[in-house]
């Protein structure tokens, strides 16, 4: 868990000369199995048939029930107990975005199943999250009382309580990071699950919406928050983030417009950063945007996008040492911005090197900075050497990948992976016990957390490994979301990249998550999530409501049309925040299809189902379909 312990700051940095090491090469296979393995032991919420960590069961069952939504789900951030809505999303957005850039080669390494899982945890627990176009659950559980306890999640009996935002206290800051967090996913689903994609990108652009028209700041309306994740840069950033992952989901001309027009206001092109995190976007934002430039995207503003990637350089530039403006480094040359959990800022800042070297390879250039041009290779070498001290290569000879090499923690400031499995210890652990029997023990942890990346070392890269050094020793699911990329890229090699043509990745065969049939990929804007075109036509109206035991009930009738000229075979819907029964589609697997009475819909013909639950309508939208 963070506490805010920094300020954003331009000011100059010292910048220290890296030490060579002449150490054997890493597995970084291995190294990206096990980073995409930790999220695992991160769930909340009831736990899958083909769950790895196998020392984690079910836990957080309640969330949300005291607030009257199903809040049961997602990740814990850190080595605690709470659920925190930004920088679960900002993990999200950066699983991702490595899956975008380099889903192919997970898939060549057997990996992107299990990454893309990954993403869907996140996700399916974003949508429960979002029950209503201006309202987000963005916390669950409270750190102050989480801290008081050291219990493992299947035994937690602190506060539990949901926070959330909506028009009269609002959170642009998060609503944004979740509003990217879905409009990436929808891109990584576009092909293997089209109606989950579509789905992502429905409520991508609501929080879009919602976050853009009542602004302010989450942890003023969320304060319990501000302890923990506090936002420190403000809103403005996510805005210009979300917007730009908007544009790359939907190739909508609005977003591209968003950017062009408050690149200037919302500090866009002005903010020259050392620093990319789960706070501080706009180096992201920067480098997506040159992205869109490299991509011949940019149309009319071009002025303002040169400006964006002049931003994006500054950031580059600075990272590896040949900027006006330098970050520091330790001794052994590893990115250093504080003390307290800085590898967070090594894996993201390594990420968008590594990503910016093959833009500028695709497109033939090379970065110029103040101290001399750097070439895309060197771009990526220096993001490699990151990578490397991580996994060892470093004055310690340590890794600060758990599980990863001979010499890793032992003791990592988790309260799962200290305490013994529920599975093999079932004994209540109590808030103060967990303490007084766990924390305090100088063994080493009875569960390995494989693949968390801890917070590493200080900026002398001298490191403690005791499980009261919360500030070196606990882990967090935003420092390894961004390894997932690099680590897939650094595995595969050097050859046949293009990053400026578009890629959605392809579920492979062996995968776990089911692939329905490819079904046409319609253009949605804002105001219409199934365009016009479409030959399938969807209506839903309410036709009636009652109350029962305090409880009002609706009854949906849903009309499905077939507009084309060919009858309509094969139909599959999804039909997702169903909470009652339905009636006049018959369920199969994951899909509804049609009645046992019809088998066809001919031109020009309708069909009805009804649903009853105690909510607004729920989401209806075609999975895949024939026309013959």
């Amino acid at each position: 868990m963070e506490k805010f312990v920094r300020v954003i700051s331009m000011a100059p940095l010292l910048l220290l000369l890296c030490l060579p090491f002449a150490l054997a090469g890493h597995d970084y296979g291995q190294a990206l199995s096990k980073s995409i393995l930790f999220f695992e032991a991160q769930r909340s919420g009831f736990l899958p048939r083909n769950q790895r960590v196998t020392w984690r069961s079910n836990s957080g069952l309640y969330d949300g029930k005291a607030n009257g939504v199903d809040l049961v789900g997602g990740y814990y951030d850190a080595g605690d107990n709470v659920k925190f809505g930004l920088p679960m999303a900002f993990t999200v957005t950066m699983m991702s975005w490595s899956i975008i850039e380099y889903g192919k080669q997970m898939a060549a390494s057997g990996e992107l199943g299990h990454a893309m899982e990954a993403v869907k945890w996140g996700t399916d627990y974003f949508i429960k999250a979002h029950p209503e176009p201006n309202v987000l659950y963005g916390e669950v559980g409270d750190g102050n009382t989480d801290h008081y306890c050291w219990q493992r999640p299947e035994d937690m009996t602190t506060n539990r309580r949901a926070y959330k935002i909506s028009p009269s206290n609002p959170g642009s800051d998060l609503a944004g990071e979740t509003a990217a967090a879905m409009a990436a996913a929808s891109i990584v689903f576009r092909r293997s699950n089209p109606a989950y994609s579509r789905e992502l990108l429905r409520h991508a652009y609501q929080l879009f919406d919602f976050a853009d028209k009542y602004r302010g700041k989450y942890d003023s309306s969320i304060t319990v928050a501000q302890k923990y994740y506090r936002s420190i840069s403000g809103y403005n950033d996510e805005l210009l983030w979300a917007a730009a992952w908007l544009f790359q989901a939907s190739n909508n001309q609005y977003y591209l417009d968003y950017l062009g027009k408050n690149g200037d206001s919302l500090g866009g092109t002005g903010w020259g950063m050392t620093e990319f995190s789960w706070d501080v976007k706009y180096s992201g934002v920067q480098t997506l945007v040159a992205k869109f430039l490299m991509q011949g995207k940019a149309g009319r503003h071009t002025a303002v996008f040169e400006k964006y990637q002049q931003k994006a350089e500054y950031f580059m530039c600075s990272c590896v040492g040949k900027g006006s403006r330098n970050a520091r480094k330790t001794p052994g040359g590893l990115i250093y911005r504080q003390r307290w959990n800085n590898m967070q800022f090594v894996t993201s800042s390594s990420f968008l090197i590594t990503v910016y070297s093959d833009y500028l390879t695709t497109s033939r250039r090379t970065l110029k900075c103040a101290s001399g041009n750097v070439a895309p290779n060197e771009l990526l070498s220096f993001a490699k050497s990151q990578v490397d001290y991580i996994l060892g290569d470093n004055p310690r000879a340590t890794s600060y990948m758990v599980g990863y090499g001979n010499n890793y923690p032992q003791q990592v400031h988790h309260r799962a992976s200290s305490i013994v499995s529920y599975k093999k210890d079932s004994s209540f652990v109590t808030c103060r016990g967990g303490y007084a029997t766990w924390f305090s023990r100088k063994a080493s942890d009875p569960n390995l957390l494989t693949g968390a990346i801890v917070g590493g070392p200080d900026a002398y890269d001298n490191f403690a490994d005791q499980r009261d050094n919360y500030e070196q020793t606990e882990p967090a699911t935003y420092n390894n979301a961004p390894l997932l990329g690099i680590l897939a890229r650094l595995h595969a090699g050097h050859g046949g990249y293009n990053q400026l043509l578009p890629v959605v990745p392809t579920q492979p065969k062996s995968a776990a998550l089911p692939k329905p049939k490819a079904a046409p990929v319609p253009k949605v804007t804002p105001a219409t999530p199934a365009p016009s075109s479409s030959p399938i036509a969807i209506s839903q109206r309410k036709t009636t409501s009652w109350i029962s035991k305090g409880v009002t009930y609706y009854r949906y009738s849903a009309i499905v049309t077939n507009k084309s000229a060919k009858t309509l075979t094969n139909l599959k819907l999804s039909v997702s925040k169903l909470y009652g029964p339905i009636w006049g589609l018959t369920k199969a697997g994951n899909s509804y299809v049609f009645p046992s009475w019809i088998n066809s819909l001919p031109a020009g013909k309708s069909m009805e189902f009804v649903y009853i639950h105690s909510a607004s309508p729920a989401n209806v939208l075609v999975s895949s379909y024939s026309l013959a």
